[in-house]
């Protein structure tokens, strides 16, 4: 059972399991007492969590929000990949742990995230939000109602007998609101008409359900003429962002606000807000004719944005900024910018050479993209090289106006609609994207404004982007060529060593190793960590291992290996301190001996379900002074045992010590299946972070002594 997408509803089991999954959503927002609740599942062709189920909240708000890459910094996607509740108390708890949230959402809540874990596979979260008054901590009942609900909407997924499909816009699902049996709605409107101040009432959708006689006149409109309207779109001197911001607030916060408003030409109203879970009352009493107060915009702007735009800029501009490679940046505009302007192509190239690379796409064939792919930076075939020429972005509402400028352009795909955002960085040209519609399209001048500031921001990801992954791809043939391309053949001896980097930077790892064949009978095995991340530490690097294998070759013992390399650093007055681990195996022996530079110890396993670690008296670092000798350990190695080398990048946890790290390291080294040497290594690495995100260089050298030697 997969989940694919479909533009319609989401639809399971006779098209009702979209109904019985908002159902439980909706629960799960009443047991709880939250007031926001969205249903995220996991696409099944990749990686991306997509907004199903909404309520409590506009949809338009949620836009930012409606699919994101499940590696993304955000609670439900963290919930998702830990399987754990994630619970955030404050907006302060959500700056400090998700800067990129508080940005798009700067208001006071609390939140939770959990994952929606079935029998066999996780298939996405919700997502939980309470109140600005609620407190810090989550109550263990509303754990267990969390708990307890995201279990009920797995087992229904788990259940569906058919394949899902999930709609491209979520689905707003109402909470309910309790019946009023004694009131009836004419005594409560001859009630508000009689009062002299204006009454207004508003949906979740911001939209007038309900305008008194006051209001309407304090307004300037008639009744009929604002129902079912948003304030700032019917009234021009309310559509400022300030104001519809003051509604968001309400609406996520639920907390009262109050603020001045100038009706032109001299009339100054003052709004006070309500909310509840049904939606937002209106109180609307008049000032009179005063001079404006010093916190109130002095009047109306011209052609603003909807605070839905800003915020989606604001949302994708701080996501842009944690866009480290060509690829990533790619994978974000497929999936957050495309749907939040609603297009469903995307073609982003980078200049090169005097032509136009393209370095990403998405909604297009290959082949169109070959024909694409290397044109000329003055190109006339598409609008790219004039767009780039001019500085200037272009949009084609449909084929016909992009075939009068440009006949040959819509014969190279089938999408109706274009806009073409030129990449500039201080005026030097730096590539272009291109956003395609699958039916024709009509620009607003919001949408015009916000892809020209999006332009500026993508040209800045791209371009240090492309410099990311040129210094990546130097970095890695640097490391390459530091580190052993392939391991000695030692004859007694069954070897794999797994390297990974730490996964973020572009800085060359410290972490080396290497496996020596001193005679037929003996070898040495090597791992170390130099201090930093820098070329100078893989230069040193170079040095440690270069001197390492002379000294070992010459026939220096363990000790003697450690000393001697330790005074070449001390001669090359170097400022950066070497951690290294060398262990000299007796194959007809079955011994071990080491020699520890402040190296984290390493692992014996003798036999299945028998490991502890070797008590390997240290030294200290390699490079830290002169005249240092290094302790010698000797310990037994049976057939078949299996001598664990490793990096402090292993071991070395947040929020868990070394020692506790370490014993789970062990019990798992004991009980793990040890048939493939490279299995185990991947093992190990994945039961020390089990998310893939590790924070430092990991190094892992397993030696197994074999029981015949050929």
């Amino acid at each position: 059972m997969g989940i694919s997408e479909s533009p319609g509803r989401l639809s399971g089991d006779g098209g009702s399991l979209d109904d019985a999954l908002g159902a439980g959503l909706t629960d799960v927002v009443r047991c709880t007492g939250a007031s926001i609740g969205g249903l995220y599942l996991i696409e099944e062709r990749r990686p991306v969590l997509r907004l199903v189920a909404l309520c409590g909240l506009p949809v338009e708000f949620s836009a930012p929000w409606q699919r994101l890459p499940l590696t993304a910094p955000v609670p439900v996607a963290d919930a998702i990949r830990q399987d754990r509740l994630v619970w955030i108390g404050s907006h302060d708890e959500m700056a400090r742990r998700y800067p990129r949230t508080a940005a798009v959402l700067p208001y006071r809540f609390a939140l939770a995230a959990i994952a929606l874990t079935g029998v066999s596979r996780c298939w996405g979260g919700i997502v939980l939000m309470w109140p600005a008054g609620h407190p810090r901590e989550a109550s263990s009942r509303e754990r267990g109602n969390l708990t307890a609900s995201a279990h009920r909407l797995a087992r229904l997924l788990d259940e569906s007998p058919r394949p899902l499909s999930l709609p491209e816009q979520p689905r707003l699902f109402a909470v309910g609101r309790p019946s009023h049996p004694v009131q009836t709605g004419m005594a409560a409107a001859d009630y508000l008409e009689r009062l002299p101040e204006g009454a207004v009432a508003l949906d979740l959708e911001g939209r007038i359900t309900f305008v008194s006689t006051a209001a309407a006149r304090m307004l300037g409109r008639e009744p009929e003429g604002l129902l079912g309207t948003r304030p700032w779109q019917a009234l021009p001197w309310l559509d400022d962002p300030v104001y519809e911001d003051q509604y968001r607030t309400a609406v996520i916060s639920r907390a009262p606000a109050a603020f001045d408003v100038l009706r032109p030409p001299d009339q100054w109203l003052t709004f006070r807000i309500h909310p509840d879970s049904s939606g937002i009352s209106v109180r609307i009493t008049s000032r009179g004719e005063q001079a404006a107060p010093s916190a109130a915009p002095a009047g109306p702007r011209a052609s603003q944005a909807p605070t839905g735009r800003l915020y989606q800029l604001v949302h994708l501009a701080a996501a842009l900024t944690e866009t480290v490679t060509v690829r990533d940046l790619v994978a974000l505009v497929a999936d957050q910018v495309l749907p939040a302007f609603g297009a469903q192509g995307l073609v982003l190239s980078a200049v090169d050479a005097g032509r136009l690379m393209i370095t990403g796409h998405h909604g297009y064939p290959a082949d169109v993209m070959e024909r694409l792919d290397a044109l000329p930076f003055d190109t006339s075939l598409t609008p790219a090289g004039d767009v780039l020429a001019r500085g200037t972005p272009a949009f084609f509402a449909s084929r016909a106006q992009l075939a009068d400028a440009y006949p040959e352009a819509p014969r190279m795909s089938d999408k109706q609609a274009w806009a073409f955002l030129p990449l500039l960085i201080t005026g030097r040209p730096v590539g272009c994207c291109i956003l395609s519609y699958d039916r024709p399209h009509a620009f607003t001048a919001d949408e015009r404004a916000i892809m020209t500031s999006l332009a500026g921001l993508l040209a800045q990801a791209l371009d240090r982007a492309r410099l990311y992954d040129t210094q990546h791809r130097l970095v890695h043939e640097l490391q390459r060529a530091l580190l052993p391309r392939t391991l000695r053949t030692v004859p007694g001896l069954d070897v794999t060593a797994l390297s990974l980097p730490a996964g973020h930077g572009v800085e060359v790892g410290g972490d080396f190793y290497d496996l020596l064949r001193l005679d037929d009978s003996t070898a040495a095995a090597v791992i170390g960590d130099v201090e930093g991340h820098s070329v100078a530490s893989a230069a040193l690097m170079g040095q440690v291992r270069t001197a390492i294998h002379a000294h070992a070759s010459a026939g220096a013992t363990p000790d003697l290996v450690l000393a001697r390399t330790n005074q070449l650093l001390v001669d090359l007055d170097c400022e950066l301190l070497v951690a290294c681990l060398y262990a000299q195996v007796d194959l007809i022996g079955h011994r071990v001996t080491l020699a520890s530079a402040g190296h984290v110890p390493p692992l014996l396993r003798v036999a299945p379900h028998h490991a502890h670690v070797l008590d390997v008296e240290p030294g200290p670092l390699l490079g830290i002074g002169a005249a240092v000798r290094y302790p010698v350990t000797a310990a037994t190695l049976p057939d078949q045992a299996i001598l664990a080398l490793h990096t402090d990048g292993l071991v070395e946890l947040p929020g868990s010590d070394v020692a506790r790290a370490t014993s789970a390291l062990v019990g798992h080294l004991a009980d793990a299946d040890d048939r493939d040497l490279r299995r185990l290594a991947d093992s190990l690495v994945r039961h020390a972070w089990p998310t893939g995100q590790h924070t430092d260089d990991i190094t892992v050298l397993l030696l197994r002594a074999m029981r015949e030697r050929t």
